[in-house]
């Protein structure tokens, strides 16, 4: 598999519930269909790009499935933290987080509460 971000290769990185992907090169994670729920008390341990890089990363929204191959995955917002964009397969509910969006979405505290009033419009 393919990191569907930089094209870089993806690792396997094996958890106490199974295995997720991993970019060697943008950290950027791959989760099948609902693994991430189970996984957010190991989003430090998985979760280890830098946000920064991800942020970076996170311009090119408009990606396919690595898993499906062809299929474009869909924009999404986090309903609780709106500030974390991330993208799923319509197809396999697949998902992929840039470096750092895991880590984010598995700590919620009063300043993501803040955060969802300084939002600018997505394009």
């Amino acid at each position: 598999m393919h990191c569907p971000k930089c094209q870089a290769a993806m690792e396997k990185v094996p958890t106490q519930d199974g295995v997720i992907d991993r970019c060697t090169a943008c950290k950027g994670l791959w989760f099948n269909m609902l693994e991430h729920e189970d996984l957010k008390p190991y989003a430090k341990q998985l979760d280890v790009g830098s946000a920064e890089s991800g942020r970076m990363h996170n311009t090119n929204d408009r990606i396919d499935c690595p898993a499906c191959a062809n299929s474009p995955m869909t924009r999404m917002v986090d309903p609780g933290q709106p500030h974390i964009w991330f993208e799923r397969c319509p197809t396999c509910f697949g998902s992929f987080f840039d470096a750092g969006e895991f880590r984010d979405l598995a700590s919620t505290s009063l300043s993501d509460f803040f955060k969802r009033f300084s939002l600018t419009a997505r394009h």
